[in-house]
């Protein structure tokens, strides 16, 4: 027995047999590499049928027969049986006559004598054959019966037959019968390769064959396309094509190989392969034997597609799925595949787990004030700067690349909220240094399209298992962890608590409730005095929102207003408030009491369009008041969404007769850079810096110098949150002008303030 080197492999050449001598092949003929394309064969009895319906549509089509000769009664006499034939005849004199009509009529036979003057038959053939058209055009050659030589000559010069004159016209006529058919059967056969070659260049698709016998390797001229080399000869095509198979997939190739020995049917089968510039391509490929009919191995064919861009394709499909698209971390549903696995892991090793969970503090104020796009890339930029501040070692998983476990472990959940997996925890607390790590890499502004914007973040913290035992329980809980961390002031962190159930299920009980308050007027506003620091007289009132909830009992607005902001219900209150005070003033001014101006506050979210001023003064209209009874106070914050618009709707709200107030100065953003352009009459300090003016000498510092500022600007100012005697006599020492807080009185229902307004101006009567 033999051996065949194959593919890097030996294999052998004899027979296969099993354990009892018994051939192990099913014999069968061997196959050619284009049976798949081959025609159908006529039924049984079908064949006489066939040959009329061949000639009939033979007849019908008229195939062109050019006569070349230069006796004329050879010419005519051709010609006439030509035409009785159903054929149509084409006559040439001379040589260079037919080669002017083969251009102009493209024959499919031509009939052409040897001996003609000027240009011979043989050159006449030589031509033909250069032709584009005429390399397999059926000529035959007509010649005298004894011109041995000019047969041989008719031969060499490219004819396909001969005849001898004198001509018995019916063997020719069943010969250029036969000739054209078997050149129509050519022309076929040559369009289906085409069709074939062209169908497996699209697809990508190159065949071969390898004859064991000879080591004889023949391929496609797709296949040499794919593999981005010339042809090489038959002797060296398969070791070249072996040498560009990946080295890790060659071992794969030769076990395929010896499947494909061994079995009676096709092996399919995926390897990677180098091009000789050095890209990679993946490959799916088929092979098969072909056996003798005593079984022994003949030839082995195959097809090798091209899979690289339908891999690539598949691949960026499978990686969209499972990843955010604007930052290319993992998005939920990858979140929760590692999620599930570090679960699993965690409970077989006993190590812990643990999830930070992360949101950003204000992310929608820089959405809307400098666009979505400039939002999006910050979304991305904190992504970076998450893959950056989690280390390695945080992430202790193993037989996984650092990227892979960056990607797979770092996730965006969604908006501007974003999840960190530590799948194998020692230490609880080491949790808090991660996240803290994470909020110290935000700190620093984030470079945009020409803006520096500075964004912070809040981050809950669960731990597998003690605040869960699923990723719906643990995710759920590390969101309300989130939310906790918010109420503590932003930019900071919390682990989840038991306790935090508790106030997460009355956050969803007063969305529930909030939706109902306005349509049951469940809301009132107390109001409180702003007293002049100099004469004590009270000079206006600030009214204040407070909810009665029929189950619940008095809600305070800081627990309620955060939670109508996000569920947009803001500009609606916002509007009922100041309904609420000018029919309230309104009231006061036909009863002559508390007949000072009234304050409201103006949300940012009442600034979102345009429009604000106008509708202040159709309330102030309704309500009968003058506008000179109405002040309005906002934040710093109102100036984040949109600078020019704020400053335009306040100078409407200005030119109607109001005074507006800047509310919690000191606190917000860009305080000394928009105090210079927003048109503003009074500056409200806020109670954080005046509670510690007695004994913390930065904050009377501070306070001091905002009553300085102000009165330079030519601006009033008030002095909130004031509850001692000694702040009181400090802030009129500094020339403040105006003070509001408990030292003289706490927010009032209307009913009490009546009473205090009367036992004020009761005393200044007395």
């Amino acid at each position: 027995m033999g051996y065949v080197p194959v593919f890097g492999g030996v294999f052998p050449r004899g027979r296969l047999q099993d354990a009892g001598g018994r051939s192990s092949i099913e014999r069968r003929e061997p196959k050619t590499v284009l049976e798949h394309t081959a025609e159908p064969k006529d039924a049984p009895g079908d064949n006489a049928d066939g040959e009329r319906r061949k000639v009939e549509d033979l007849a019908k089509k008229r195939p062109r027969v050019l006569v070349v000769d230069d006796d004329p009664s050879v010419r005519r006499t051709l010609g006439r049986a030509l035409d009785r034939d159903g054929l149509e005849p084409v006559i040439a004199p001379d040589g260079q006559a037919a080669l002017r009509a083969f251009d102009e009529c493209a024959p499919q036979l031509v009939l052409l004598d040897v001996q003609m003057p000027g240009m011979s038959g043989f050159e006449v053939c030589e031509a033909l054959r250069a032709r584009p058209d005429g390399d397999e055009l059926p000529i035959v050659m007509m010649t005298g019966m004894e011109d041995l030589q000019a047969i041989q000559n008719a031969y060499d010069a490219g004819a396909t037959d001969f005849v001898t004159k004198p001509i018995q016209w019916l063997v020719l006529s069943h010969r250029l019968r036969y000739l054209l058919r078997a050149g129509s059967n050519l022309r076929r056969l040559h369009e289906t390769q085409e069709r074939v070659a062209n169908a497996q260049r699209l697809a990508q698709v190159g065949s071969w064959e390898l004859e064991l016998e000879t080591g004889h390797f023949t391929g496609s001229d797709v296949l040499w396309e794919i593999y981005g080399i010339e042809r090489p000869d038959t002797a060296s095509g398969l070791k070249t094509l072996t040498k560009m198979v990946h080295p890790a997939d060659r071992d794969h190739l030769q076990r395929a190989v010896q499947s494909c020995f061994q079995q009676n049917g096709p092996v399919r089968f995926d390897h990677r392969m180098r091009r000789g510039d050095g890209s990679e391509r993946v490959l799916h490929c088929q092979i098969q034997m072909n056996f003798d009919p005593d079984g022994c191995p003949m030839r082995m064919e195959g097809i090798a597609q091209d899979l690289t861009e339908r891999k690539r394709t598949e691949e960026q499909v499978r990686f969209l799925s499972s990843h955010d698209a604007l930052t290319s971390l993992g998005n939920r549903r990858l979140f929760r595949e590692r999620l599930d696995l570090a679960i699993r892991q965690a409970r077989q090793s006993g190590w812990k787990a643990g999830i930070l969970y992360l949101d950003l503090d204000h992310f929608k104020r820089i959405n809307e004030t400098l666009g979505h796009s400039i939002g999006d890339s910050l979304l991305a930029e904190v992504a970076n700067r998450l893959v950056m501040s989690v280390r390695g070692a945080d992430l202790v998983t193993r037989g996984e690349r650092a990227e892979e476990i960056e990607n797979s472990a770092i996730s965006r959940l969604g908006g501007d909220e974003f999840s960190i997996l530590l799948p194998r925890v020692r230490d609880v607390q080491s949790l808090a240094a991660v996240a803290r790590r994470i909020l110290n890499s935000l700190e620093a502004p984030f470079s945009l399209a020409g803006h520096e914007v500075v964004v912070g973040g809040s981050v809950g913290i669960t731990v597998y298992p003690n605040d869960g035992e699923d990723p719906e329980t643990l995710l759920r809980n590390a969101d309300t962890a989130m939310y906790a961390a918010k109420e503590q002031g932003r930019n900071t962190y919390q682990f989840y608590a038991e306790s935090m159930n508790e106030l997460s299920l009355r956050r969803l009980i007063l969305e529930g409730k909030l939706r109902r308050a306005l349509e049951e007027s469940q809301f009132e506003l107390y109001y409180q005095p702003k007293v002049d620091l100099a004469s004590g007289d009270i000079v206006g009132f600030e009214g204040l929102l407070r909810w009665h909830e029929p189950e619940l009992g008095m809600v305070g607005p800081a627990d309620f207003i955060p939670v109508a902001e996000e569920m947009g219900l803001i500009t609606s209150i916002g509007e009922w408030v100041l309904q609420a005070a000018c029919k309230q003033a309104a009231d006061w001014a036909r009863r002559g009491v508390c007949t000072v101006p009234v304050a409201v506050n103006l949300s940012p979210e009442q600034f979102r369009k345009p429009g604000l001023a106008k509708r202040i003064a159709e309330i102030v209209h309704e309500a009968g008041i003058s506008p000179e009874v109405l002040d309005v106070e906002i934040t710093e914050g109102v100036v984040l969404h949109d600078a020019d618009l704020v400053i335009r709707e306040l100078k409407e709200i200005r030119a109607l007769g109001m005074h507006v107030a800047l509310d919690d100065f000191g606190t917000g953003y860009s305080s000394l850079s928009y105090l210079r352009r927003l048109p503003v009459d009074t500056l409200k300090i806020d109670r954080a810096f005046i509670k510690d003016i007695e004994n913390q000498p930065e904050d009377a510092a501070l306070t001091q110098g905002i009553i300085a500022l102000g009165r330079a600007l030519g601006l009033h100012s008030v002095a909130e949150g004031v509850e001692t005697e000694a702040q009181r006599a400090q802030l009129a020492a500094w020339k403040c002008d105006q003070m509001q807080g408990y030292l003289f009185s706490k927010p009032l229902p209307v009913a009490e303030l009546e009473e205090l307004w009367e036992r004020v101006h009761a005393k200044d009567r007395g």
